[in-house]
């Protein structure tokens, strides 16, 4: 039996996983995606992310990217993320083109996988389906863009047809929202309407070679001309057509599996569930969960093992207050309009705060996304909160047909009685909770409804212009500076 520490040399976004602990490395240095910022960078006075700056992804490499004894190193890469360490990687490594999922290089004690390969597995591994179609589809890895492997896993390459990531991360950029900012943009897409100026424009780039710098983007696009809602709302559209044009001749079967920074994509993922019969988009979807990918990979291949990461795979942490929380109570609370950070156990793995790292309100309140936007998360007002439902009734007020555990669909909300989970083109990204998936959150949900008869709270993650909070000490310090009114930490209550 084979022990495997796996990494990841991102360019963005650096972890490790060995097979228990997911370590996203931007929870402990405190700069999202572990990039440093524009501006003074390490006084954290710009959000927009500088990633000619390697600083950190120096430290990254020096600390974890080294031979254990007895143990395999497992890894994969970007090309952007290993500007720094080429030199240690084998001819073999850096030639390596995969033509099936688990192709893999082995020398020395080190395993090697593709970035996009490691996205796949990913998903497909832990979707629990036998066979399955998968797209792996993000702004650049290793040698792909974006890949489709079908049921009998082989692998198609989409890269020239589907380089989407790259297309969303540059109109980011163009927009103002910087280098990884495409989540902003698609915060804009409820809000525009169809220009088919865009749409000739983004054809016009997509239809020759994709190169970094293949135009000067910013002349090429006239944000002025139609402005950003109406540029996000028409590349939302292209993605699904060529979604549509691309991906959906090749289905193999009737399963379905998406990672990749695209993955977010909450409306691409809606659609394929009018497609594919299932559907599973795994929690850490983008770059952040690279090395459980990897881990799975090499388990796979080297153990014979189907390894199935934990949602929730950080760091316990102890914490002893002075006042026990009660569930009625907090739920009450909620309900006459107080704002929840919740902290419960370990961090979740990815972006989307599921309920153990969270900032939760009251969906009902139509005024409670512009409060908690300018008064806690510091951030756009036009970025939207999330639903977190119970399962049994997320039919009841969203038309979507599978649940979304995960936060990561976007779907039409049917109720009139949650504006404030609902986004302004009557949609909301939805998180269905169960007793099995988080007991504690689904409790605090539940007492809600007893109250409200709305089953559900608003959701957001619980951070303020900086990673997701990670300890107790990053929830406190988040709990002082910002208009939270309660905090609560583990089975303890914090109050103003």
């Amino acid at each position: 039996m084979c022990d495997i520490f796996a990494v990841a040399l991102n360019l963005h976004d650096h972890n490790t996983y060995d097979g228990v602990f997911h370590n996203q490395r931007e929870r402990f240095t405190r700069f999202k995606h572990n990039l440093p910022y524009y501006a003074d960078a390490y006084a954290h006075q710009s959000d927009i992310l500088n990633t000619g700056d390697y600083t950190l992804n120096n430290e990254f490499v020096k600390e974890y990217f080294n031979p254990i004894d007895d143990k395999i190193l497992a890894f994969s890469y970007t090309m952007g993320g290993i500007r720094m360490c080429r030199d240690l990687l084998s001819q073999e490594v850096l030639d390596f083109v995969p033509k099936k999922l688990f192709d893999y290089v082995l020398k020395d004690g080190i395993y090697y996988c593709d970035h996009h390969q490691s996205h796949a597995t990913y998903a497909y591994l832990n979707s629990g389906f036998g066979d399955s179609d998968i797209l792996a589809i993000d702004g650049i890895g290793a040698k792909f863009r974006c890949i489709f492997v079908d049921k009998d896993r082989n692998i198609i390459d989409l890269s020239n047809k589907l380089p989407i990531g790259w297309l969303w991360n540059n109109m980011s950029k163009v927009t103002g929202f910087g280098s990884l900012g495409a989540s902003k943009l698609m915060g804009l897409v409820g809000y525009g309407s169809f220009s088919q100026y865009y749409y000739d424009v983004f054809e016009t780039i997509l239809s020759g070679d994709i190169r970094e710098k293949k135009y000067d983007m910013h002349k090429l696009i006239n944000v002025g001309k139609y402005g950003k809602e109406d540029l996000a709302y028409t590349l939302q559209k292209l993605t699904l057509d060529k979604i549509k044009e691309y991906v959906y001749p090749l289905k193999s079967c009737d399963n379905l599996c998406i990672a990749g920074g695209v993955a977010y994509n909450g409306y691409m993922n809606e659609e394929f569930t009018k497609h594919y019969k299932n559907v599973f988009v795994p929690p850490a979807v983008g770059d952040e969960g690279q090395a459980i990918g990897v881990y799975q990979h090499a388990n796979y291949n080297l153990n014979s093992k189907i390894h199935k990461s934990e949602t929730f795979a950080g760091i316990e942490y102890d914490y002893i207050g002075e006042e026990k929380a009660n569930y009625k109570e907090v739920a009450q609370a909620i309900a006459d309009g107080k704002i929840v950070g919740w902290f419960q156990g370990k961090s979740e793995s990815g972006n989307r705060a599921l309920g153990n790292r969270s900032i939760l309100a009251d969906p009902r309140n139509p005024k409670i996304k512009d409060i908690i936007n300018s008064t806690i998360k510091m951030r756009e007002d036009f970025r939207p909160f999330a639903p977190a439902v119970l399962e049994e009734h997320y039919k009841e007020y969203f038309d979507t047909r599978l649940p979304s555990p995960y936060m990561s669909r976007i779907c039409k909300v049917k109720s009139d009685k949650i504006p404030g989970v609902t986004h302004v083109d009557g949609t909301a990204r939805i998180q269905t909770v169960n007793k099995n998936f988080n007991g504690k959150f689904y409790n605090l949900i539940n007492e809600f409804y007893k109250i409200t008869d709305v089953p559900m709270l608003l959701n957001t993650s619980f951070n303020c212009q900086e990673p997701i909070v990670e300890t107790p000490e990053h929830a406190l310090q988040t709990f002082k500076r910002t208009s939270l009114d309660l905090l609560i930490i583990n089975d303890w209550i914090i109050k103003k």
